[in-house]
């Protein structure tokens, strides 16, 4: 069975960092991009970052330049190295898998993607 688990989230000050860690199983890791969204209470899921099978890579504006996603194939992860973190940045973090045709997908959109881990809390306090 396909399963994304998700680690690394916490408590932290703003301007500090974090590192999440996303560990799949049960698919084919390199044949997947590779996406984080998250989500704050009331505010529906946003799009944070994705990285394709080629390494490219895209960002939400929200988090560019603060934010690096990152993958290993070899280990079946993908990680969110997050930067200068703000209060504004507290959320739900999901690490989702999506298999891209030949045509691409729509990075941004939550639909496009497969799979989902169960989530971990990032908060970020003032």
């Amino acid at each position: 069975q396909v399963q994304l688990v998700e680690s690394g989230g916490g408590l932290v000050q703003a301007g500090g960092s974090l590192r999440l860690s996303c560990a799949a199983s049960g698919l084919t890791f390199s044949s997947y991009a590779m996406g984080w969204f998250r989500q704050a209470p009331g505010k529906e899921r946003e799009f944070v970052a994705a990285i394709n099978r080629i390494y490219s890579t895209v960002y939400a504006d929200s988090v560019k330049g603060r934010f690096t996603i990152s993958r290993d194939n070899a280990m079946y992860n993908q990680y969110l190295q997050m930067n200068s973190l703000k209060p504004e940045d507290t959320a739900v973090y999901y690490c989702a898998a999506a298999w891209v045709p030949p045509s691409g997908i729509r990075w941004s959109n939550s639909l496009e993607y497969n799979y989902w881990g169960q989530g971990t809390q990032v908060t970020v306090s003032s």
